[in-house]
C-alpha cells in the first residue's frame, strides 16, 4: 500500500498557504463592502461587510440600530451601484431627512410592510433574487434556523449586501450566518452624540473579548433626528399582493416619483407569483 505521508519540506508551505488558522482573522472569500468605520473593518474578516452572505445583527430592546450601523455602507452601495435598498418588515418608517443628511437618498429605499413571519421570509427571498437590489435589510424575529439557512443559500447566489435583525434572546440559537453581531447603544459624553458597542459573537477568526466602540450619531445630527418625532416623511402607500402567505404593503417616499424606473424595479420582485 503506498504511503500517504506528506513531505512537509516540499509541500508544507504551499499547503499551509491554503489553510485558515483559527487564531488568525480570515480573509474575505468574496466581495467586501467597507463598513465606513475603520475600527470595525479592522475586526471584520476581509476588512468589511461580506457581499452575497448573511450578516446577523442581534439587538436588545426594540431598537435594532440598523441605520447608525449601516448608513455608511448603504450610502456607498447605492452611490456605486445605482440600485435601491429593500427594507423587509422594518419596525419604523424611514426618516428621509436624517438619512439624506448622511448620504442615503430616500428615493433609493423600498419599505415592505408585512407582519406575518411567512410573508417576511418570502419577501426577503424575492428581494435577494432581484438583480436590481443592492442591499436587503430584514427584520425576522421569529425565523427558524432552517429558514435562515434557506435565505443564506439565496444570498450566496447573488451579490447583494444582506443583514438580518433579530432580538438578543436569539443569541443562544444556532445560526447559519458566518458573521454575527450584538449591538448595544451607549452615550458618548465627550462628543455629545451617541455611540454603539458592537460585540462580534461569530466570525472567522479569534474571539474578540472587548466590543468595538463606534461613533454612530454626531451631535450635529441630533437636531435633524429630533425632527422625526414631530413629523413623518411623505410617502405614497401602494397595496401589493405578495402572492404567497400574506399581503404586503410597499411604501415609497414621495421623492421616488422622480425615479420611476427604480420604483418599478423595486416593485418587481414582490409582484412575482
Amino acid at each position: 500500500m503506498p504511503s500517504l505521508a506528506i513531505n512537509s519540506r516540499d509541500s508544507g508551505p504551499s499547503l499551509l498557504s491554503q489553510v485558515w488558522l483559527a487564531e488568525s482573522l480570515a480573509a474575505g472569500e468574496g466581495a467586501i463592502a467597507a463598513s465606513g468605520f475603520a475600527a470595525l473593518d479592522a475586526e471584520l474578516p476581509g476588512g468589511g461587510w461580506p457581499v452575497g452572505s448573511m450578516t446577523e445583527v442581534l439587538h436588545a430592546g426594540t431598537e435594532s440600530f440598523a441605520w447608525p450601523l449601516l448608513l455608511p455602507a448603504l450610502a456607498q452601495a447605492v452611490s456605486a451601484r445605482g440600485r435601491p435598498v429593500a427594507l423587509i418588515g422594518a419596525p419604523h418608517e424611514p426618516f428621509g431627512p436624517a438619512l439624506a443628511a448622511q448620504g442615503l437618498p430616500p428615493e433609493a429605499l423600498l419599505w415592505v410592510r408585512c407582519d406575518a413571519p411567512a410573508a417576511r421570509l418570502w419577501a426577503c427571498e424575492q428581494a435577494l433574487r432581484c438583480a436590481e437590489v443592492s442591499a436587503v435589510l430584514a427584520w425576522l424575529p421569529q425565523a427558524r434556523v432552517g429558514e435562515l439557512r434557506r435565505l443564506q443559500l439565496a444570498a450566496q447566489q447573488f451579490d447583494a449586501l444582506f443583514w438580518v435583525f433579530r432580538p438578543q434572546a436569539q443569541a443562544a440559537q444556532a445560526s447559519p450566518a458566518r458573521l454575527r453581531l450584538l449591538v448595544e447603544a451607549a452615550q458618548d459624553e465627550e462628543e455629545g452624540g451617541h455611540s454603539l458597542q458592537v460585540h462580534l459573537l461569530k466570525r472567522r477568526g479569534p474571539p474578540l473579548v472587548r466590543p468595538v466602540p463606534l461613533m454612530a450619531r454626531p451631535a450635529r445630527l441630533n437636531a435633524v433626528l429630533a425632527a422625526s418625532q414631530r413629523r413623518r416623511a411623505q410617502r405614497q402607500p401602494v397595496e401589493v399582493s405578495a402572492g404567497r402567505p400574506a399581503a404586503a404593503t410597499v411604501v415609497r417616499l414621495a421623492s421616488v416619483a422622480r425615479l420611476p424606473e427604480i420604483a418599478h424595479a423595486l416593485d418587481r420582485p414582490f409582484l412575482a407569483a
